[in-house]
């Protein structure tokens, strides 16, 4: 099922219209839609080609995927399939079949493809400098999910420097593309439920495919989650071997770090008990690049600079619900020790939601924002906030923290099955300890799901409540 992804096949489209050939690199996480993208944009054009490469396993070679590539090519075009011995003879045929007509050439999981040959980035930049780029109504796509190898070879590289048109790093849909999933039942299913999965899934297109409409978010989770042959038991680790490869158990360790909540790299280095060196660091920037880390960067309330303050948040919201509550009890999974148990008696949802919730508000700022009337040219900062106990301030912490040039809007976010009156004097206290400038003005703002205490509404504290169900719906 494709939707969404409006601005991104904006920008595809447009590349026909600069009449010479265009190299394309898009990115992202496992499962998060890069070649559905590439496929749907390739129905625009009059031909359109497709290679994978193939997953890493024990004993690859760089001839097995030449041979899958010569494969592929023999099936989509008049060739034969030939013993290619080189990717430079495999690009050059690949020319060959390329005609005078908009052709678009999808390149997909490309370190996979090239990873066991260090020559190949250095040979596709030959091709296409020497017969590629002479077509003027080529797209050529690099697709992968291994961003630090499209970095090291592609992004970064000098031999490719100047020659990407396009770079598209594909984040989870929004969540009024995410409420699609549910099709034309959609309607009749409340928001809470649809949060349930969605705190799970958060917005990755391959496993919101995998939603049954007609099961309750309980049934739906037991499947895909709780049962040895579910979608999401496993991915896990397909996706840790499958993106860092032999790294894999570094990342994974970070990734555990972090879904106890928001860590600085210090504080990750002490927990994983390492040095603090470039290594540690590397592997946050590659974890970040591939939308699994977000780094959120403090800036002082009404100030244009940023604080030397950084910190760390497990954004995938998959991740964090594997790690906390899939692979503790995964032996008996596989057992089926799970099977006849109801998901409710597994799971307290109260205890869960608060990190997920925030989780999927926080990857959805901008809805917020368009629900707060705020013209979104005028947002100066919109993230996280906090500031360490010193002799001048008192600690704190803001869930959101949206400013503009003359105002801050301080938004807490609150899964609770009844949101208590308490949580008027908590924004209230925050709101205290902050250091706001005279000439900006401050207001609170509630980001919920469950039901308000009587007492909130009353006492009309909040300049603006926003329900889960009016961010879903948000386009």
């Amino acid at each position: 099922m494709f939707v969404g992804r409006v601005e991104e096949l904006k920008q595809l489209l447009d590349l026909f219209d600069l009449k010479k050939a265009s190299l394309v690199v898009c990115r992202g996480r496992r499962r998060i839609g890069k070649s559905t993208l590439i496929q749907q944009f390739g129905k625009n054009a009059s031909a359109f080609l497709e290679f994978q490469g193939l997953p890493p396993r024990e004993g690859i070679t760089n001839a097995d995927q030449l041979n899958v590539f010569s494969e592929q090519l023999a099936v989509q075009s008049s060739i034969p399939k030939l013993n290619l011995e080189s990717w430079y003879q495999a690009f050059s045929l690949l020319n060959s079949v390329i005609k005078n007509q908009k052709t678009v050439v999808l390149l997909d999981e490309i370190s996979w493809m090239g990873g066991k040959d260090k020559d190949f980035a250095g040979q596709l930049k030959i091709l296409w400098d020497t017969e590629l780029k002479k077509k003027s109504k080529l797209i050529l796509v690099l697709c992968g999910s291994v961003t630090s190898w499209i970095d090291k070879n592609i992004l970064n590289s000098t031999g490719f420097m100047g020659r990407v048109s396009l770079e598209i790093t594909l984040k989870e849909l929004g969540l009024y593309h995410c409420n699609m999933f549910w099709g034309n039942k959609s309607g009749r299913i409340n928001a809470k439920e649809k949060l349930k999965i969605l705190a799970v899934t958060g917005g990755v297109p391959r496993y919101l495919e995998e939603i049954n409409p007609k099961l309750s978010a309980e049934e739906n989770i037991k499947r895909m989650c709780f049962s040895k042959e579910g979608i999401l038991f496993s991915e896990f680790d397909r996706i840790f071997n499958d993106i860092f490869l032999r790294r894999a158990r570094a990342y994974k360790k970070i990734a555990s770090v972090l879904a106890k909540g928001r860590r600085t790299l210090s504080e990750i280095t002490n927990e994983l008990k390492k040095e603090r060196n470039g290594h540690i660091g590397r592997y946050i920037d590659d974890m970040t690049v591939s939308g699994f880390i977000s780094k959120e960067i403090v800036y002082k309330p009404g100030q244009n600079r940023k604080s030397r303050l950084c910190r760390f948040r497990l954004r995938d919201n998959y991740l964090r619900f594997y790690l906390k509550y899939i692979e503790p009890i995964s032996d008996n999974i596989r057992e089926g020790t799970f099977k006849d148990v109801a998901l409710e008696n597994m799971i307290d949802w109260e205890i869960i939601m608060g990190f997920q919730f925030e989780n999927l508000i926080m990857n959805n700022v901008r809805p917020i924002c368009e629900l707060l009337d705020i013209n979104l040219s005028s947002i100066k900062t919109a993230g996280y906030y906090f500031q360490k106990k010193t002799k001048r301030q008192k600690a704190c912490q803001i869930d959101l923290l949206i400013q503009t040039k003359y105002t801050l809007y301080v938004c807490e976010i609150k899964f609770r099955k009844t949101i208590p009156k308490s949580v008027m004097n908590d924004v209230k206290e925050k709101i205290d300890k902050l250091k706001v400038p005279k000439s900006t003005s401050v207001r609170p703002v509630l980001i919920y799901s469950g039901e308000l205490e009587q007492r909130i509404l009353k006492e009309d504290y909040f300049d603006r409540t926003i329900c889960f169900e009016d961010v879903l719906s948000k386009r």
